[in-house]
Protein backbone atom coordinates (compact mmCIF):
# COMPACT_ATOMS: atom_id res chain seq x y z
CA UNK A 1 0.00 0.00 0.00
CA UNK A 2 1.65 3.23 -1.16
CA UNK A 3 1.44 6.10 1.33
CA UNK A 4 1.29 9.32 -0.68
CA UNK A 5 1.78 12.86 0.51
CA UNK A 6 -1.97 13.48 0.79
CA UNK A 7 -2.28 10.49 3.08
CA UNK A 8 0.42 12.05 5.25
CA UNK A 9 -1.69 15.19 5.51
CA UNK A 10 -4.71 13.14 6.57
CA UNK A 11 -2.49 11.23 8.99
CA UNK A 12 -1.74 14.52 10.76
CA UNK A 13 -5.44 15.38 10.88
CA UNK A 14 -6.42 11.91 12.14
CA UNK A 15 -3.77 11.97 14.85
CA UNK A 16 -5.06 15.33 16.05
CA UNK A 17 -8.30 13.63 17.14
CA UNK A 18 -6.27 11.39 19.45
CA UNK A 19 -4.04 14.20 20.68
CA UNK A 20 -7.13 16.22 21.58
CA UNK A 21 -8.06 13.75 24.35
CA UNK A 22 -5.73 14.09 27.33
CA UNK A 23 -7.25 11.03 28.97
CA UNK A 24 -7.42 8.84 25.87
CA UNK A 25 -7.72 5.20 26.86
CA UNK A 26 -4.58 3.22 25.89
CA UNK A 27 -6.53 0.30 24.43
CA UNK A 28 -7.71 2.53 21.57
CA UNK A 29 -4.91 5.06 21.20
CA UNK A 30 -2.93 6.18 18.14
CA UNK A 31 -0.60 3.19 18.54
CA UNK A 32 -3.59 0.96 17.79
CA UNK A 33 -4.10 2.82 14.50
CA UNK A 34 -0.42 2.34 13.64
CA UNK A 35 -0.65 -1.40 14.32
CA UNK A 36 -3.81 -1.69 12.22
CA UNK A 37 -2.03 0.15 9.42
CA UNK A 38 0.87 -2.32 9.51
CA UNK A 39 -1.52 -5.27 9.46
CA UNK A 40 -3.61 -3.76 6.66
CA UNK A 41 -0.49 -3.27 4.54
CA UNK A 42 0.40 -6.93 5.09
CA UNK A 43 -3.09 -8.15 4.18
CA UNK A 44 -3.24 -5.87 1.13
CA UNK A 45 0.09 -7.01 -0.29
CA UNK A 46 -0.28 -8.69 -3.70
CA UNK A 47 -4.00 -7.84 -3.77
CA UNK A 48 -5.75 -5.44 -6.12
CA UNK A 49 -6.84 -2.96 -3.51
CA UNK A 50 -7.61 0.72 -3.85
CA UNK A 51 -4.65 1.85 -1.77
CA UNK A 52 -5.99 5.36 -1.27
CA UNK A 53 -9.34 4.16 0.05
CA UNK A 54 -7.70 1.66 2.36
CA UNK A 55 -5.05 4.09 3.57
CA UNK A 56 -7.58 6.82 4.35
CA UNK A 57 -9.95 4.39 6.05
CA UNK A 58 -7.22 2.96 8.26
CA UNK A 59 -6.07 6.39 9.40
CA UNK A 60 -9.59 7.66 10.08
CA UNK A 61 -11.35 4.53 11.37
CA UNK A 62 -11.08 5.35 15.08
CA UNK A 63 -11.20 9.16 15.14
CA UNK A 64 -14.44 8.96 17.11
CA UNK A 65 -13.16 6.54 19.73
CA UNK A 66 -12.17 9.21 22.23
CA UNK A 67 -15.62 10.79 22.02
CA UNK A 68 -17.32 7.43 22.56
CA UNK A 69 -15.14 6.61 25.55
CA UNK A 70 -15.95 10.05 26.98
CA UNK A 71 -19.67 9.37 26.57
CA UNK A 72 -20.11 12.14 23.98
CA UNK A 73 -21.35 9.83 21.20
CA UNK A 74 -22.87 6.34 21.07
CA UNK A 75 -21.09 4.80 18.08
CA UNK A 76 -17.59 5.86 17.08
CA UNK A 77 -17.82 4.00 13.75
CA UNK A 78 -20.99 5.74 12.59
CA UNK A 79 -19.79 9.12 13.85
CA UNK A 80 -16.32 8.54 12.42
CA UNK A 81 -17.69 7.77 8.97
CA UNK A 82 -19.57 11.07 8.89
CA UNK A 83 -16.62 12.99 10.30
CA UNK A 84 -14.34 11.40 7.73
CA UNK A 85 -16.71 12.63 5.02
CA UNK A 86 -16.50 16.14 6.45
CA UNK A 87 -12.70 15.99 6.59
CA UNK A 88 -12.25 14.62 3.09
CA UNK A 89 -14.85 16.95 1.57
CA UNK A 90 -13.28 20.10 3.02
CA UNK A 91 -9.73 19.18 3.93
CA UNK A 92 -8.52 22.79 3.93
CA UNK A 93 -10.42 23.33 7.20
CA UNK A 94 -8.32 20.83 9.11
CA UNK A 95 -4.83 20.48 10.51
CA UNK A 96 -1.70 22.43 9.73
CA UNK A 97 -1.25 24.82 6.86
CA UNK A 98 1.00 22.29 5.19
CA UNK A 99 2.42 18.83 5.81
CA UNK A 100 5.62 17.94 3.97
CA UNK A 101 5.11 21.04 1.83
CA UNK A 102 1.62 20.05 0.65
CA UNK A 103 -1.14 22.49 1.66
CA UNK A 104 -4.20 20.74 3.08
CA UNK A 105 -6.39 22.52 0.55
CA UNK A 106 -4.57 20.76 -2.29
CA UNK A 107 -6.10 17.39 -1.37
CA UNK A 108 -8.82 16.43 -3.83
CA UNK A 109 -10.87 13.37 -2.86
CA UNK A 110 -13.52 12.07 -5.26
CA UNK A 111 -17.04 11.45 -3.95
CA UNK A 112 -16.80 7.73 -4.70
CA UNK A 113 -13.59 7.53 -2.66
CA UNK A 114 -15.25 9.30 0.25
CA UNK A 115 -18.22 6.91 0.05
CA UNK A 116 -15.88 3.91 0.01
CA UNK A 117 -13.91 5.21 3.00
CA UNK A 118 -17.13 5.80 4.91
CA UNK A 119 -18.29 2.24 4.28
CA UNK A 120 -14.96 0.87 5.53
CA UNK A 121 -15.23 2.88 8.74
CA UNK A 122 -18.85 1.92 9.41
CA UNK A 123 -18.23 -1.76 8.74
CA UNK A 124 -15.00 -2.13 10.74
CA UNK A 125 -16.76 -2.32 14.09
CA UNK A 126 -17.36 -5.92 15.16
CA UNK A 127 -20.45 -5.17 17.24
CA UNK A 128 -22.25 -3.19 14.52
CA UNK A 129 -22.94 -6.30 12.43
CA UNK A 130 -22.44 -4.36 9.18
CA UNK A 131 -21.17 -6.63 6.44
CA UNK A 132 -18.09 -5.20 4.70
CA UNK A 133 -18.86 -5.44 1.00
CA UNK A 134 -15.55 -4.24 -0.47
CA UNK A 135 -12.06 -5.70 -0.32
CA UNK A 136 -10.79 -2.58 1.43
CA UNK A 137 -13.51 -2.81 4.10
CA UNK A 138 -12.77 -6.49 4.64
CA UNK A 139 -9.06 -5.83 5.04
CA UNK A 140 -9.68 -3.04 7.55
CA UNK A 141 -12.07 -5.28 9.48
CA UNK A 142 -9.53 -8.12 9.54
CA UNK A 143 -6.66 -5.84 10.56
CA UNK A 144 -8.70 -4.23 13.33
CA UNK A 145 -9.84 -7.61 14.66
CA UNK A 146 -6.32 -9.04 14.51
CA UNK A 147 -5.15 -6.30 16.86
CA UNK A 148 -7.68 -7.65 19.38
CA UNK A 149 -6.06 -11.10 19.28
CA UNK A 150 -2.69 -12.48 20.35
CA UNK A 151 -0.47 -10.98 23.03
CA UNK A 152 -1.41 -7.42 22.15
CA UNK A 153 -5.07 -8.36 22.24
CA UNK A 154 -4.70 -9.78 25.75
CA UNK A 155 -2.94 -6.60 26.86
CA UNK A 156 -5.70 -4.46 25.39
CA UNK A 157 -8.49 -6.46 27.06
CA UNK A 158 -7.05 -6.00 30.52
CA UNK A 159 -6.05 -2.40 29.87
CA UNK A 160 -9.60 -1.58 28.78
CA UNK A 161 -11.08 -3.54 31.67
CA UNK A 162 -8.93 -1.63 34.12
CA UNK A 163 -9.93 1.67 32.57
CA UNK A 164 -13.61 0.77 32.97
CA UNK A 165 -13.26 -0.79 36.42
CA UNK A 166 -14.16 -4.26 35.15
CA UNK A 167 -13.12 -7.22 37.30
CA UNK A 168 -10.31 -9.34 35.87
CA UNK A 169 -11.97 -12.59 36.93
CA UNK A 170 -14.85 -13.44 39.23
CA UNK A 171 -15.59 -17.07 40.13
CA UNK A 172 -19.12 -15.98 41.05
CA UNK A 173 -19.73 -15.04 37.41
CA UNK A 174 -18.87 -18.15 35.37
CA UNK A 175 -19.03 -17.73 31.62
CA UNK A 176 -21.99 -20.10 31.28
CA UNK A 177 -24.07 -17.85 33.58
CA UNK A 178 -22.93 -14.52 32.13
CA UNK A 179 -25.81 -13.31 29.97
CA UNK A 180 -24.25 -9.93 29.17
CA UNK A 181 -23.25 -9.18 25.60
CA UNK A 182 -19.64 -8.16 26.26
CA UNK A 183 -18.89 -10.12 29.42
CA UNK A 184 -19.05 -8.93 33.03
CA UNK A 185 -15.36 -9.64 33.62
CA UNK A 186 -12.33 -9.28 31.39
CA UNK A 187 -11.90 -13.05 31.20
CA UNK A 188 -15.53 -13.46 30.22
CA UNK A 189 -15.06 -10.75 27.59
CA UNK A 190 -12.30 -12.86 26.07
CA UNK A 191 -14.67 -15.81 25.86
CA UNK A 192 -17.64 -13.83 24.57
CA UNK A 193 -15.93 -11.59 22.04
CA UNK A 194 -12.22 -12.11 21.49
CA UNK A 195 -12.35 -15.85 20.85
CA UNK A 196 -15.22 -15.29 18.40
CA UNK A 197 -13.18 -12.98 16.18
CA UNK A 198 -11.57 -15.71 14.01
CA UNK A 199 -15.05 -16.52 12.69
CA UNK A 200 -15.31 -12.93 11.43
CA UNK A 201 -12.17 -12.91 9.30
CA UNK A 202 -12.59 -12.31 5.56
CA UNK A 203 -9.15 -12.81 4.02
CA UNK A 204 -7.16 -16.04 3.85
CA UNK A 205 -4.09 -14.49 5.48
CA UNK A 206 -6.30 -12.85 8.08
CA UNK A 207 -7.70 -16.25 9.00
CA UNK A 208 -4.20 -17.72 9.24
CA UNK A 209 -2.95 -14.93 11.48
CA UNK A 210 -6.12 -15.09 13.56
CA UNK A 211 -5.65 -18.82 14.15
CA UNK A 212 -2.08 -18.27 15.30
CA UNK A 213 -3.00 -15.38 17.58
CA UNK A 214 -6.01 -17.23 18.97
CA UNK A 215 -3.77 -20.04 20.19
CA UNK A 216 -1.87 -17.48 22.24
CA UNK A 217 -5.12 -16.26 23.80
CA UNK A 218 -6.41 -19.78 24.52
CA UNK A 219 -3.13 -20.79 26.17
CA UNK A 220 -3.21 -17.66 28.31
CA UNK A 221 -6.82 -18.17 29.42
CA UNK A 222 -6.17 -21.85 30.22
CA UNK A 223 -3.19 -20.87 32.37
CA UNK A 224 -5.09 -18.05 34.08
CA UNK A 225 -8.03 -20.26 34.92
CA UNK A 226 -5.70 -22.95 36.28
CA UNK A 227 -3.99 -20.38 38.48
CA UNK A 228 -7.16 -18.80 39.89
CA UNK A 229 -8.53 -22.25 40.70
CA UNK A 230 -5.33 -23.18 42.51
CA UNK A 231 -4.37 -25.94 40.08
CA UNK A 232 -1.08 -24.25 39.10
Amino acid sequence: MTVSSDLECIRAVAKSYFDAHDQLLPAHDWHHVQRVETLAERLAAARSTDDRVLGLAVLLHDIGRGKEDAGEIDDHAAWGAEEARRILSSSEEFGLEAVDGLPMGDIDVADETIDAVGHCIRAHRYSNDIEPTTLEARILSDADNLDALGAIGIARVFSYGGEKGTAIHDPAVPIEEDDSRAGRTSVNHIHKKILELPDWMYTDEGRELAAERTRVVVDFVDRLEAEVSGQR
